[in-house]
């Protein structure tokens, strides 16, 4: 996530190598961008696992405050 310049809906972004991708928080759906097949399943698994967590980091960004860190997948 960016502190500045972000727009609804609430999202995040996935950089894997030279791709990138944006998902929607809510829905888990990509909203721009693209990422190989098995890099997106392991970011849907970690973001199902953390779509609270990453709520309350948009909520910080949107306020201009730094998210908290969430941990990667095991």
């Amino acid at each position: 996530m960016y502190i500045r310049g972000e727009h609804n809906p609430p999202h995040f972004h996935a950089l894997y190598a030279e791709y990138e991708a944006q998902l929607n928080i809510q829905t888990l759906e990509v909203i721009e961008g693209k990422l190989p097949r098995r890099a997106l399943a392991m970011v849907l698994e970690w973001a199902a696992e953390h779509r609270t967590e990453l709520m309350e980091d948009w909520n910080l960004c949107q306020a201009k405050q730094l998210p908290n860190p969430i941990k990667p997948l095991e």
